[in-house]
């Protein structure tokens, strides 16, 4: 009951001040106040426009609103967001491109299960549509959830991995951005050993936490100063009254959200006061950058408690992938075995989340892995965000990725790159990744 109290407190401020906000705007607009000759009011409405919109968006999940794809017959091929397989925690999603056959280049993208929904990667799927035929894994808030559905921790999310993989075939090539790199790792170790021929043809870690301990960052040393049991105590609540999965111990979205902030406060501040005056002004937009970004880092989700504890624990403190010690359901995945797939890691030399070192350890435990198959790249100036999202990503790092894809799929000549390294792609600039501080999120 304690957890629940202490969620539904979180929740209760959180509806407060949405409600404060709205009550803000509507003094601030009410239309007798304009005879008032003072910035006050002016503040005032914007003040209530920024904070309602801010409150709303933490409990709301984001549309993917993939924008058309532009054909080579001048026509736009409209996005459909199809399920290619449902599960309790997460779905495989198939963007499909209308009136256009499926793409020989089959990529699955894992979006990190960490405090944000999939969405966050929308710039980084709209720029490898024209390219791939895409797929992503589509993780669900855990408070949705019921807990008559059990539990799910990394050995679960990497079976997710498992079965999402072997479903798509050996044709597919998985990039795993931050969180889910040193699982998806594992999961290509298990798929080695029991089934060699579902194997993906390339595997690309993109900012990933698979050595924490080789490059330390806040994360890392928070992770190492707190017991499991303070953590658990601090950070797990159970689910309120409010939402389906009423009473599962879930990691809340909200405290995950207030980390994040905290971490590079500053400039979230800045960001926020600059955003205020231009309200004032009249000079804000609906789609503008400002709006855009917090649209989508505000909306948060709930991670389940078990998944959250066991990846600080054996990821983190354990570090069962960095020792290749990981086990599923009591047997050992051995990462040596894989001997096949061709394996890239990215990382920002500006990283704060998973500072330069974690990643590339993945290339030495990757022993069966022939040095040929091996590429490692570090994008000078770009953060954690940067690089898969950002400038970086659009113009340095994707056109590497499907450059090392087609150099390792044995793909038709038909669509062997064109590109040359380090030129930019073809990718639309979507505005948020160009925002200052974009390079700074917590993933």
């Amino acid at each position: 009951m304690r957890g629940i109290v202490s969620y539904d407190a979180m929740e209760t401020i959180r509806n407060t001040n949405e409600w404060m906000g709205a009550t803000a705007r509507a003094i601030g607009s009410y239309p007798a106040f304009a005879l008032v000759p003072h910035p006050g009011f002016r503040m005032l409405g914007a003040w209530g426009r920024m904070t309602e919109r801010s409150f709303a968006r933490m409990v709301i999940k984001p549309d993917w609103e993939i924008p058309p794809i532009a054909g080579e017959d001048g026509q736009d091929h409209v996005v459909y967001v199809e399920p290619v397989m449902r599960r309790p925690f997460g779905d495989l999603i198939h963007f499909r491109v209308a009136r256009r056959d499926p793409l020989p280049r089959k990529v699955l993208l894992v979006a990190p299960m960490s405090g944000h929904y999939a969405t966050l990667m929308r710039s980084t799927v709209t720029s490898l549509l024209n390219d791939c035929e895409l797929y992503v894994t589509d993780w669900h808030n855990a408070r949705d959830i019921p807990v008559s559905e059990g539990k799910f921790d990394v050995e679960d999310y990497t079976r997710y991995l498992v079965d999402f993989i072997r479903h798509l075939g050996p044709d597919v090539n998985v990039i795993a951005v931050c969180q889910p790199a040193p699982l998806a790792l594992a999961a290509t170790a298990i798929l080695a050993e029991d089934d060699p021929a579902a194997q993906p043809r390339t595997l690309t870690l993109i900012g990933g936490p698979v050595d924490p301990d080789a490059a330390a960052t806040e994360v890392t040393d928070f992770g190492n100063r707190i017991t499991m049991g303070e953590l658990e105590h601090l950070a797990i609540q159970s689910v309120g009254f409010k939402y389906r999965g009423a009473g599962r111990m879930v990691y809340p979205g909200l405290a995950q959200l207030s980390s994040f902030i905290t971490m590079n406060m500053e400039t979230h501040t800045r960001a926020f006061i600059e955003q205020l005056y231009a309200e004032a002004r009249g000079t804000a937009s609906e789609g503008d950058k400002h709006n855009k970004f917090y649209d989508e880092y505000l909306a948060v989700m709930d991670m389940t408690a078990e998944f959250y504890l066991s990846t600080v624990e054996r990821i983190f403190k354990n570090l069962e992938i960095a020792k290749n010690r990981f086990s599923v359901e009591g047997r050992p995945v051995d990462i040596g075995k894989i001997t096949e797939v061709a394996v890239m890691t990215v990382e920002g030399a500006n990283d704060d989340i998973s500072a330069p070192g974690q990643c590339v350890a993945a290339l030495d435990l990757c022993t069966g892995v022939p040095q040929s198959k091996k590429v490692q790249h570090l994008e000078p100036g770009a953060g954690h965000y940067g690089i898969f999202a950002g400038k970086s990503w659009r113009l340095n790092i994707r056109p590497m990725v499907l450059d090392f894809i087609d150099e390792n799929a044995a793909l038709p000549d038909s669509i062997k790159p064109r590109r040359k390294r380090k030129v930019g792609g073809p990718a639309a600039d979507c505005g948020v990744n160009d925002a200052p501080h974009s390079d700074n999120v917590a993933v």
